[in-house]
C-alpha cells in the first residue's frame, strides 16, 4: 500500500461519493446508487472493514460473490450492482482513498446467451437518465417520443408502430390500441385495449403533435402517430433508435465498460453499430424493464397485466424481473400493519 493514501471509512468515502453525485444524475439515479451501495457498507461490517484503504481486486472480488449470494441476485441484476461499485471506487480513487487503478480490477459479469435473451432489461434508472436527456436536448423529436411511449406503456414494438393520431385523446389521456389488417398486433382483438397516459407523456405528445410530426400519411392512407418523413416508421428504425438511446455514453452516463467513445466500435451511427454496446438493449428489453418497474412500484399485477397485454402466468414467467429480495421487501410492506 502507497503511504499516499488517506484513511478513510467506507460510510465517510460512500457520503462524499453520493454528495459528489448528487449535482450530476438525478434524484432516482441517486436513490439507485444510495440503495447499493448500502450492501457494500454492510459487507464491510460484516468484514470488519473500516479502511477503504486496505481494498484490493481479491476483496472486491469477494464482495462481488458475497452480494450476487445475499440477493439471490441473476446475472443481469448484478451486472447493474457491480457497474456501481466500478464507478464508486473509482471515485474513491480520484480521493486518494484507494490504490489507483483498482476500479479496472472490479470484473463486470458476463452475460451467457440465456441472459441476453430472458433476463435482460433497461433498468429503471437508466430510463431515467435516458428521458431527461432526451427531454432537456430532444425535447418532443420522434426519438423522444418513441422511448417515452414504449417505456411508460411497455408496448411491443409491433403496438406503438400501429398507433394513429386518431387513437390519440388527449383530452381523456389514453391511447386506443387497435388491431387493423395493415397493421396487426400480436394478440389480434385481444390486444385491443386503453391505455392511460400521465399528464407529462401527454404533453409530450402534444408537442409532437403541434411542432415536429411530419405531415405525412402511411401507404394505407392512415396518419401515424409516430411518423417520419417517409410515413409509417418500419420496426427498423424502432429498433435503431431503441438500440442507439440505451447506449450509456449517448445520454451522458459514463462508460461502465471503460471505453473509450472515439474508439469504441458501438458509436459509429453511420453504420448502425449501436447494437454491439454491451450495453444497449433491444425494444423487448424496454418492455421487460417497464413491467419490472411496475410491479417493484407496487402496481398489482393484474393492473400491469391488462396494461402490458401479457397473461399472469407469461407475466411471472418472462417478464418480472424483481430479486427474491424485492419481492420480499415488497411482501414485508403489506403485511407490517396486520
Amino acid at each position: 500500500m502507497t503511504e499516499r493514501l488517506d484513511p478513510i471509512e467506507p460510510s465517510e468515502a460512500v457520503r462524499m461519493y453520493l454528495a459528489e453525485r448528487s449535482t450530476e444524475v438525478s434524484e432516482a439515479t441517486l436513490k439507485a446508487h444510495k440503495s447499493r451501495l448500502k450492501y457494500f457498507l454492510r459487507w464491510c461490517s460484516e468484514e470488519d472493514i473500516d479502511n477503504m484503504n486496505t481494498l484490493t481486486g481479491r476483496s472486491l472480488h469477494r464482495y462481488k460473490l458475497w452480494r450476487r449470494d445475499d440477493g439471490d441476485l441473476k446475472q443481469v441484476s448484478l451486472k447493474t450492482q457491480i457497474a456501481t461499485i466500478r464507478v464508486f471506487i473509482r471515485f474513491c480513487e480520484s480521493i486518494d482513498a484507494v490504490e489507483p487503478d483498482l476500479h479496472t480490477k472490479v470484473l463486470s459479469p458476463s452475460l451467457g446467451d440465456a441472459d441476453d435473451h430472458r433476463d435482460v432489461m433497461l433498468d429503471a434508472e437508466d430510463s431515467v437518465a435516458m428521458l431527461d436527456f432526451l427531454r432537456r436536448f430532444h425535447y418532443a423529436s420522434f426519438d423522444h417520443v418513441l422511448l417515452k411511449l414504449l417505456w411508460h406503456t411497455g408496448m411491443r414494438t409491433g403496438s406503438v408502430q400501429a398507433i394513429d393520431v386518431e387513437d390519440y385523446d388527449p383530452e381523456s389521456e389514453y391511447l386506443k390500441v387497435q388491431h387493423r389488417p395493415e397493421t396487426p398486433l400480436k394478440n389480434k382483438k385481444n390486444g385491443e385495449r386503453l391505455i392511460a397516459l400521465s399528464a407529462d407523456t401527454c404533453a409530450v405528445l402534444d408537442d409532437w403533435l403541434a411542432h415536429n410530426r411530419p405531415d405525412v400519411v402511411d401507404d394505407s392512407e392512415r396518419v401515424p402517430l409516430l411518423a417520419t418523413t417517409h410515413g409509417r416508421p418500419h420496426k427498423t428504425t424502432i429498433r435503431d433508435a431503441v438500440y442507439r438511446w440505451t447506449r450509456p455514453c449517448q445520454y451522458g452516463a459514463e462508460c461502465p465498460h471503460g471505453r473509450d467513445r472515439d474508439d469504441c466500435e458501438a458509436t459509429d451511427d453511420q453504420k448502425k453499430t449501436a447494437s454491439k454496446c454491451p450495453s444497449s438493449v433491444s425494444p423487448h428489453a424496454i418492455r421487460r424493464g417497464s413491467i419490472t418497474h411496475f410491479l417493484t412500484e407496487d402496481v398489482p399485477e393484474k393492473v400491469v397485466s391488462d396494461r402490458m397485454n401479457v397473461s399472469p402466468d407469461i407475466l411471472d414467467k418472462h417478464y418480472d424481473r424483481r430479486s427474491e429480495e424485492v419481492k420480499v421487501e415488497q411482501r414485508r410492506g403489506y403485511l407490517k400493519n396486520l
